[in-house]
């Protein structure tokens, strides 16, 4: 598959994988999902690379979710709400590699949940996280919420989805989101420094521990999968249909009067 979307360089055993879409504060599309999904079995399946680094272009985003152009009641690719969301979430953790999240930058709804099922998540002083499903007529009811409070806790990941905040690094850290926060100027060099460290260590031994990782939060991809439905059904709904039309129009949604 070629990329366009995307930027692939495999060096030294590391495999860095660039969302190139920094005009779109490296939202993601149909499209984006498919060469992200391509990519990571790439370096995931190929034995000369002992460690996956996934980023966003720029340095404003490392990835601020689905496209919201590209969301008219549905998205623009495949998978069960018009995103392979699904079989993006699940390729991060089924590869036998350690997939690092590098966040500069915005980490925001679809991004916030991407950085959450990285292993590793390192970040720049600079670098915020969040949710907005329900600020925009949208939620992740599968790893971006269950899997969520097991990364943070059941109270903060209730907090971060019912009251959409933004958080800085280093309450991202406090939290458990984050295994490290350094200088924004030093962010590759720190994470170059994890994947040297890594790329020291048994390869397979590696792999078995990310399996018994998942093992433990396995029945999450069946949380996923019925919850993407539900999604799918949702999105057919005036009520979340208020939310993308309220974004766009730059006003505040009126989803009191859908009240239940």
């Amino acid at each position: 598959m070629s990329y366009d979307d995307i930027l692939y360089d495999a060096t030294d055993g590391i495999a860095r994988i660039t969302i190139n879409r920094p005009d779109k504060y490296n939202a993601f599309r149909g499209q984006t999902c498919e060469e992200l999904i391509d990519a990571l079995n790439r370096a995931g399946w190929d034995k000369s690379i002992g460690v996956i680094v996934l980023a966003g272009a720029g340095e404003k985003a490392f990835c601020t979710g689905g496209d919201q152009s590209a969301h008219e009641g549905q998205y623009d690719g495949r998978g069960t709400i018009g995103l392979p969301m699904e079989d993006l979430h699940s390729i991060i953790r089924d590869v036998p590699k350690p997939v690092i999240a590098k966040v500069q930058g915005f980490a925001i709804g679809g991004g916030n949940v991407l950085a959450t099922i990285c292993d590793l998540t390192i970040a720049g002083d600079r670098a915020q996280f969040g949710q907005v499903g329900p600020k925009v007529g949208s939620v992740d009811p599968g790893y971006g919420t269950a899997y969520l409070a097991r990364v943070v806790g059941e109270k903060k990941a209730r907090e971060i989805w019912y009251l959409c905040r933004r958080y800085s690094a280093q309450e991202a850290l406090e939290m458990g989101l984050v295994n490290k926060v350094v200088p924004h100027d030093q962010l590759d060099a720190e994470v170059d420094s994890w994947c040297a460290e890594i790329m020291e260590k048994s390869p397979t031994a590696i792999a078995l521990a990310k399996r018994s990782f998942n093992m433990d939060t396995e029945h999450h991809r069946g949380i996923s999968g019925l919850g993407m439905l539900g999604l799918s059904l949702y999105y057919d709904t005036d009520e979340s249909k208020e939310g993308g039309l309220a974004f766009k129009e730059k006003r505040k949604p009126d989803f009191r009067k859908f009240s239940r």
